[in-house]
């Protein structure tokens, strides 16, 4: 990764900090490849995260749990070859740190190494702790993530809403603040009632990045598919659409395949000519008899 960002300084762990201080939101946006991190990095965003969600929106399966680490270096590559300002996270995919703190380590570290990623993300609360402290002890900055943790929501609860009562809303506080004593950079809190996210953020000194979590949040994250209108299996009620890029798509696909069956294209415009007198050549030697 080059460390030219055009004049402007590159985002970091501590420049969140800084912008949570000053009262700045904070945009992090989810990217996959190449082509759509270089979206991200124009758009000028803060965070780039290569989400494991990679597993639905660029790979087909019904959910994160089958991305595996070769996945995911793979993409976080494609990724930091067009980040250059943003501050670029890799999602740990499931059981790539759940085993033993060593093996939490030497993943987060491929992710830094080999894949060229910043910091990393690890879902879960307070059962994650030994993890997240031998990665951060390790010099790798860890984001975490709680509420909706969906690698293993599709294994039990589901995609529901957390924090709706007393109890469960005090848990996710308790496992923030456990978080932050690990030493988290950030969190990002997914689904979970606006005034909950926001009683929360007021107990933190790390930013609070929301996802279906309200305006309350230090920030704000979604996936570069769904925001774009290009992912539209799973439409969560927290996703705004800004464009409907797959219908716009689509209908262009549609365009070419008409046009490539009544011979419309390619029109010479869209061809490559010789001059005559060069064809007649070609033409010559071309159709002399084989010797």
């Amino acid at each position: 990764m080059s460390g030219n960002t055009g004049g402007q300084a590159r985002v970091t762990v501590n420049t969140l900090l800084e912008k949570k201080t000053r009262g700045e939101r904070l945009v992090m946006v989810t990217a996959y490849d190449f082509p759509t991190a270089t979206l991200a990095e124009r758009a000028k965003v803060d965070i780039i995260l290569v989400g494991d969600s990679l597993g639905m929106v660029a790979l087909g399966y019904d959910s994160t749990v089958p991305v595996t680490m070769a996945d995911m270096i793979h993409h976080t590559k494609a990724c930091a070859r067009a980040c250059r300002q943003a501050l670029l996270v890799s999602d740990m995919p499931f059981m790539s740190y759940q085993v033993t703190p060593a093996q939490a380590v030497v993943n987060a570290g491929r992710l830094i190494k080999e894949g060229g990623a910043q910091a990393v993300k690890v879902e879960g609360g307070r059962e994650t702790l030994p993890a997240i402290q031998a990665i951060v002890k390790a010099g790798i900055p860890v984001m975490g993530h709680l509420g909706l943790t969906p690698q293993t929501a599709s294994l039990h609860s589901g995609y529901k809403v957390q924090g709706k009562t007393p109890e469960s809303a005090r848990l996710i506080l308790d496992d923030a603040l456990a978080l932050q004593q690990a030493g988290v950079f950030a969190i990002v809190v997914e689904c979970v009632p606006d005034k909950v996210a926001s009683l929360i953020r007021d107990r933190l000194t790390m930013p609070l990045i929301g996802i279906g979590s309200g305006a309350g949040c230090d920030g704000q994250v979604l996936v570069i598919s769904d925001l774009l209108g290009l992912y539209d299996k799973l439409t969560p009620r927290f996703v705004k659409r800004y464009a409907e890029l797959g219908e716009a798509a689509v209908g262009a696909i549609a365009a070419f395949a008409e046009e490539t069956r009544n011979g419309s294209f390619p029109s010479p415009e869209h061809s490559f000519h010789l001059k005559e007198e060069e064809f007649v050549k070609v033409k010559n030697l071309m159709l002399a008899p084989d010797e």
